[in-house]
Protein backbone atom coordinates (compact mmCIF):
# COMPACT_ATOMS: atom_id res chain seq x y z
CA UNK A 1 0.00 0.00 0.00
CA UNK A 2 1.32 3.28 -0.68
CA UNK A 3 2.21 6.09 1.30
CA UNK A 4 -1.25 8.57 2.75
CA UNK A 5 -1.51 10.98 0.44
CA UNK A 6 -3.23 13.04 2.93
CA UNK A 7 -0.80 13.20 5.59
CA UNK A 8 1.95 15.57 5.46
CA UNK A 9 5.89 14.45 7.49
CA UNK A 10 4.91 15.35 10.26
CA UNK A 11 1.99 13.27 10.69
CA UNK A 12 -0.97 16.13 10.25
CA UNK A 13 -3.78 16.17 7.94
CA UNK A 14 -3.16 18.07 4.92
CA UNK A 15 -5.44 18.67 1.70
CA UNK A 16 -3.36 17.05 -1.51
CA UNK A 17 -1.91 19.79 -3.89
CA UNK A 18 -3.30 18.75 -7.31
CA UNK A 19 -2.65 22.10 -9.10
CA UNK A 20 0.33 20.50 -11.42
CA UNK A 21 -1.57 17.42 -11.88
CA UNK A 22 -3.07 16.64 -15.18
CA UNK A 23 -6.54 17.06 -16.63
CA UNK A 24 -8.06 13.57 -17.59
CA UNK A 25 -11.48 12.24 -18.04
CA UNK A 26 -11.97 10.54 -14.89
CA UNK A 27 -14.75 7.61 -14.19
CA UNK A 28 -16.06 6.34 -10.61
CA UNK A 29 -19.01 3.78 -10.21
CA UNK A 30 -19.63 2.76 -6.54
CA UNK A 31 -22.35 0.59 -5.27
CA UNK A 32 -24.41 -0.24 -1.92
CA UNK A 33 -27.51 -2.04 -0.88
CA UNK A 34 -30.02 -1.40 1.35
CA UNK A 35 -31.49 -4.15 3.55
CA UNK A 36 -35.32 -4.42 4.85
CA UNK A 37 -38.09 -6.64 5.99
CA UNK A 38 -39.76 -8.37 2.67
CA UNK A 39 -42.95 -6.22 3.59
CA UNK A 40 -40.93 -3.11 3.45
CA UNK A 41 -39.80 -3.67 -0.30
CA UNK A 42 -43.20 -5.03 -1.66
CA UNK A 43 -44.55 -1.56 -0.29
CA UNK A 44 -41.57 0.23 -2.37
CA UNK A 45 -41.99 -1.40 -5.50
CA UNK A 46 -45.49 -0.68 -5.09
CA UNK A 47 -45.54 2.69 -4.23
CA UNK A 48 -47.21 2.15 -0.64
CA UNK A 49 -45.13 3.77 1.96
CA UNK A 50 -46.47 7.32 3.60
CA UNK A 51 -43.66 9.45 2.33
CA UNK A 52 -44.64 8.84 -1.15
CA UNK A 53 -42.65 7.55 -4.45
CA UNK A 54 -39.37 7.06 -2.41
CA UNK A 55 -36.72 6.40 -5.58
CA UNK A 56 -36.95 9.12 -7.26
CA UNK A 57 -36.46 11.78 -3.99
CA UNK A 58 -33.61 9.15 -3.30
CA UNK A 59 -32.32 9.38 -6.86
CA UNK A 60 -32.23 13.37 -6.29
CA UNK A 61 -30.66 13.02 -3.00
CA UNK A 62 -28.00 10.99 -4.08
CA UNK A 63 -27.01 13.47 -6.99
CA UNK A 64 -27.54 16.30 -4.64
CA UNK A 65 -24.91 15.07 -2.43
CA UNK A 66 -22.72 13.92 -5.34
CA UNK A 67 -22.27 17.53 -5.86
CA UNK A 68 -22.01 18.47 -2.28
CA UNK A 69 -18.90 16.26 -1.48
CA UNK A 70 -16.52 18.78 -0.57
CA UNK A 71 -18.76 20.27 1.74
CA UNK A 72 -19.43 17.35 3.89
CA UNK A 73 -15.95 15.75 3.60
CA UNK A 74 -12.83 18.00 5.04
CA UNK A 75 -10.27 17.38 2.53
CA UNK A 76 -11.79 16.57 -0.42
CA UNK A 77 -11.06 18.92 -3.40
CA UNK A 78 -14.39 20.80 -4.54
CA UNK A 79 -15.00 19.53 -8.11
CA UNK A 80 -17.27 20.81 -11.33
CA UNK A 81 -19.32 17.05 -11.58
CA UNK A 82 -20.03 16.76 -15.11
CA UNK A 83 -22.79 13.93 -14.57
CA UNK A 84 -23.95 12.31 -11.91
CA UNK A 85 -26.52 9.49 -11.93
CA UNK A 86 -28.12 7.23 -9.58
CA UNK A 87 -29.58 3.55 -10.31
CA UNK A 88 -31.65 1.45 -8.06
CA UNK A 89 -32.14 -2.78 -8.56
CA UNK A 90 -34.86 -4.48 -6.46
CA UNK A 91 -33.20 -7.19 -4.90
CA UNK A 92 -36.00 -9.49 -3.90
CA UNK A 93 -33.69 -12.52 -2.98
CA UNK A 94 -32.02 -10.40 -0.59
CA UNK A 95 -34.68 -8.30 0.58
CA UNK A 96 -32.99 -5.45 -0.85
CA UNK A 97 -32.08 -2.55 -3.08
CA UNK A 98 -28.88 -2.21 -4.74
CA UNK A 99 -28.11 1.45 -4.94
CA UNK A 100 -25.60 2.12 -8.23
CA UNK A 101 -23.94 5.72 -8.30
CA UNK A 102 -21.43 7.34 -11.31
CA UNK A 103 -19.53 10.48 -11.65
CA UNK A 104 -17.51 11.64 -14.56
CA UNK A 105 -15.60 14.87 -14.96
CA UNK A 106 -12.85 15.84 -16.58
CA UNK A 107 -10.12 16.98 -13.99
CA UNK A 108 -7.22 16.45 -11.94
CA UNK A 109 -8.52 14.80 -9.28
CA UNK A 110 -10.65 11.44 -8.92
CA UNK A 111 -14.27 11.50 -7.92
CA UNK A 112 -14.69 8.00 -6.09
CA UNK A 113 -15.48 10.02 -2.98
CA UNK A 114 -18.70 11.83 -4.71
CA UNK A 115 -19.91 8.40 -6.00
CA UNK A 116 -19.77 7.16 -2.36
CA UNK A 117 -21.11 9.82 -0.99
CA UNK A 118 -24.04 9.42 -3.33
CA UNK A 119 -24.70 5.38 -2.36
CA UNK A 120 -24.71 6.66 1.13
CA UNK A 121 -27.30 9.29 0.86
CA UNK A 122 -29.10 7.72 -1.61
CA UNK A 123 -29.56 4.93 1.28
CA UNK A 124 -30.20 6.98 4.21
CA UNK A 125 -32.86 8.79 2.24
CA UNK A 126 -34.89 5.55 1.55
CA UNK A 127 -34.18 4.75 5.30
CA UNK A 128 -35.73 7.97 5.99
CA UNK A 129 -38.62 7.01 4.03
CA UNK A 130 -38.96 4.15 5.03
CA UNK A 131 -38.54 4.41 8.49
CA UNK A 132 -41.92 4.59 9.73
CA UNK A 133 -43.13 1.00 8.76
CA UNK A 134 -39.32 -0.65 9.15
CA UNK A 135 -36.99 0.47 11.40
CA UNK A 136 -34.69 -3.00 11.15
CA UNK A 137 -33.05 -1.79 7.94
CA UNK A 138 -29.77 -1.80 6.97
CA UNK A 139 -27.22 -0.28 5.21
CA UNK A 140 -24.44 -1.90 4.03
CA UNK A 141 -22.06 -3.31 1.14
CA UNK A 142 -20.88 0.21 0.36
CA UNK A 143 -17.95 0.15 -1.92
CA UNK A 144 -16.07 1.54 -4.80
CA UNK A 145 -16.56 -1.08 -8.07
CA UNK A 146 -15.00 0.90 -11.00
CA UNK A 147 -12.36 4.14 -11.29
CA UNK A 148 -10.45 5.09 -14.53
CA UNK A 149 -8.69 8.15 -14.84
CA UNK A 150 -5.47 9.85 -13.82
CA UNK A 151 -2.17 8.65 -12.70
CA UNK A 152 -3.12 5.50 -11.17
CA UNK A 153 -5.44 4.00 -14.22
CA UNK A 154 -7.96 1.89 -14.05
CA UNK A 155 -9.55 0.27 -10.89
CA UNK A 156 -12.09 -2.91 -10.65
CA UNK A 157 -13.42 -4.58 -7.95
CA UNK A 158 -13.36 -7.87 -8.15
Amino acid sequence: MSKLSHIDKDGAARMVDISRKKETHRKAVAQGVIYMAPETLALLEDGGLPKGDVLPVARLAGIMAAKKTADLIPLCHPLSLQNAEVTFRFLPEKNGIEITATATLFGRTGIEMEALTAVSLSALTIYDMCKAVDKTMRIGDIRLIHKSGGKSGTFDAK
